[in-house]
This record gives C-alpha cells, sequence and structure tokens, in this order.
C-alpha cells in the first residue's frame, strides 16, 4: 500500500511539475504579443513564431540591442521644395538685411537694425508650377520699430539677390522670442508690473528681475476704437503684446490685464 501511494505522488509531482512547465512555456509565447492582439483576442503571429525561436535558440546568447544611427548632417543646399536648410537660412537673412536697410530701421530694443520676424520658402512664381527646375526663393520678414513697418523681401538662392522688396503697415504677425523677452523686460520693469512681481515671490519665494525667470507665451493685441484707454489707443498700428508668463517648472501667473506697446515702450491696462 506504501509502494503504491509513492507512486501515486510521483505521478502527481511529475504531473505538476509538467503543468508548471507547460504554463511557463504559455507565458513565454503569449505574453510579448498580448499588446498587439486583434480585436478577436488571437495574438500576431509573429507571437507562435517568437516562441518557436525561443525554444530552438536556448542556450545561445541573446540579441544585442538595436543601434539608434544620428541623422546624416544637414546639407548647406536644398533642392525644389525642400525645406531650407540652416546654412540657406543664415545666408538669405545677411542678404536681406543689407546695408542699406540696417542703417534706416530699428529692432525691438531701439538699436539700429530690423527685427527679425522669420525666414521661409517662397512659393514658385505662376509660371513655374510646373517647372522642376524653378529657382528656390525666400521671403525673409522683418519689423522696422522705427516706423512700425512690416518689411518682406524675396531673395532668389540661386543668384543670392533680392528680388522685390514688400513693405506693409498694421500688419501684424505672431510675436518672435526675443520681442517676448523685452516686453517681460519693460513689463517687469513698469510699476503696473507689481502684481507680477508679487505673484512670482509668492509661488517662488525670490524676486523677479529678469525674464529668464518666466516662460513666455504670447497674443499680439489690438485696439479696438473706445474700448480700452489712449495710452493703447494705436495697438495695431503699434506692435502691441499680452504676455501669459509662467514661473519656470511652475505656476502661470495672470497678466491678461497689461498690454506692453512695444513700439512706444509703455505699458497699459485694460482694467
Amino acid at each position: 500500500m506504501r509502494k503504491i501511494v509513492h507512486r501515486h505522488l510521483g505521478k502527481v509531482v511529475a504531473g505538476a511539475a509538467i503543468a508548471v512547465a507547460g504554463t511557463a512555456v504559455m507565458v513565454g509565447i503569449t505574453l510579448p504579443g498580448s499588446a498587439g492582439a486583434d480585436e478577436s483576442g488571437r495574438g500576431p503571429a509573429g507571437s507562435q513564431q517568437a516562441g518557436s525561436e525561443q525554444g530552438q535558440g536556448q542556450g545561445q546568447a541573446a540579441a544585442r540591442p538595436g543601434v539608434v544611427e544620428q541623422a546624416p548632417a544637414q546639407g548647406d543646399k536644398g533642392t525644389g521644395r525642400d525645406p531650407l536648410t540652416d546654412d540657406e537660412t543664415a545666408r538669405v537673412e545677411r542678404i536681406a538685411a543689407d546695408r542699406q536697410l540696417f542703417g534706416s530701421s530699428e529692432n525691438v530694443e531701439g538699436k539700429r537694425g530690423p527685427q527679425r520676424i522669420g525666414v521661409d520658402l517662397a512659393e514658385p512664381e505662376e509660371n513655374e508650377l510646373d517647372d522642376p527646375g524653378a529657382p528656390r526663393r525666400a521671403d525673409v520678414t522683418f519689423y522696422d520699430y522705427g516706423n512700425d513697418t512690416l518689411v518682406t523681401r524675396t531673395v532668389n538662392l540661386d543668384t543670392g539677390k533680392v528680388e522685390r522688396t514688400d513693405s506693409q503697415h498694421g500688419t501684424q504677425p505672431p510675436l518672435g522670442r526675443d520681442e517676448m523677452t523685452e516686453a517681460a523686460r519693460l513689463l517687469i520693469a513698469d510699476p503696473l508690473g507689481a502684481g507680477l512681481r508679487a505673484d512670482y515671490k509668492d509661488a517662488t519665494g525670490k524676486e523677479l528681475t529678469s525674464p529668464d525667470q518666466l516662460t513666455l507665451n504670447s497674443m499680439v493685441y489690438r485696439a479696438t476704437p473706445g474700448a480700452q484707454p489712449g495710452l493703447l489707443a494705436k495697438c495695431g498700428e503699434h506692435r502691441c503684446v499680452r504676455l501669459f508668463p509662467k514661473v519656470r517648472n511652475g505656476s502661470w501667473i495672470d497678466s491678461r490685464d497689461l498690454v506692453i506697446d512695444l513700439s512706444a515702450r509703455k505699458v497699459g491696462t485694460l482694467g
């Protein structure tokens, strides 16, 4: 009777071992593929193949991790409708901001030279739409704070010449980072920036003295006749901005009722 019991227990133990081994195989097959199972609940065919290869590859070294190659170096010249390269952007900026424009214009800080707004690949001429060899051109946009003029110069990348210049008054594209930084500097230094400075100190325990202490977002502000004080009445003709500052790695600070006139270098309130 004791031998029978021992034989029976041996079968139970052996059966449990087989069941555990079978469960381990099933886990090895199904778990990696579970994230890619289709709607029917069936794992991808690759899961079964992986399980088979796992069984065949026991004793072999683990596969080496994949290597991510760095992107190739950007060329100095694009072709066709390719985006402008860094070299092309720097080159057309130098060409567009020639000595005449530089000497007659003013940037956001009140210094000589136009304020750079952006550089974009220009659309082809109408008669060049189907021409694969059409020249590449770039539109370089500046803002002249001396007379509140948006200046766009189109540069031919093949010849290096300015083909046309367009000037507009009352056109206000989104502000660049340098303009937002200058607006924050004016606001921090102005008496109307007292609330901003106090909120920053409450949030951090430190004094707010520089735009570098903030993360900045902005929106161009245009005056509505009779809806704001006379100080802001020229906004739209002047370049004006509402700032949405944020403590770096911290909370937002509400300054929606304040408008900075970058052209006049003054701060006004909508409240």
